[in-house]
């Protein structure tokens, strides 16, 4: 299906196929740990796009060449040296203020992978991608909101747990997410 990978910084005409891409990667790779009402109250607001991580230039999309120069987006995660440690433009738990990489942990935010393109490494691609950029911007610790489908990937990859956290939908329902941490040090 795919014969190259490349990694790239994702910009604003991305826009519309990251929406279709994270849409489709929570309802069909996300199916088997959270209710279709749950995934229904977090689309867009938990589960979704935060553009501020594409104007910081922090979010990252895999793309894959299908055909001679057809190249499609099949994943895409980014960090954040902001407060905020998960949800989208539409999430009411946003902090726009930034970190202070000496005291603070980079936040690793919202990683999806289109389920025809999952189980590839894809995840671990970009995870390696945005812990290299975090600590070029001079982070030794990452934390996270991982949904209940990616905690096997990040325990693997060195993170641990350190607290459920139950967020509030707006449709009455709640969602479960796992933060997690890892430090260089």
């Amino acid at each position: 299906m795919s014969s190259a990978y490349h990694v790239r910084l994702a910009t604003s005409t991305d826009i519309p196929t990251l929406h279709a891409l994270i849409e489709s990667s929570v309802r069909v790779l996300q199916s088997g740990d959270y209710t279709p009402a749950q995934i229904e109250g977090a689309l867009g607001t938990v589960l979704g796009l935060d553009t501020q991580l594409i104007e910081d230039e922090t979010y990252f999309v895999i793309e894959a060449t299908t055909q001679p120069n057809e190249k499609v987006i099949v994943a895409c995660g980014g960090w954040s040296k902001r407060k905020t440690l998960f949800g989208s433009d539409h999430a009411a738990i946003r902090e726009s203020q930034l970190l202070d990489p000496k005291t603070d942990a980079a936040k690793i935010r919202a990683f999806f992978v289109h389920p025809d393109w999952a189980r590839r490494g894809l995840g671990s691609l970009l995870l390696e991608t945005c812990e290299n950029a975090a600590k070029s911007a001079g982070f030794t610790r990452f934390e996270m909101g991982s949904t209940l489908t990616g905690v096997a990937l990040y325990k693997l990859r060195g993170y641990h747990v350190v607290e459920p956290i139950s967020v509030p939908l707006h449709n009455g329902e709640s969602l479960p997410v796992i933060r997690m941490a890892k430090s260089l040090l």
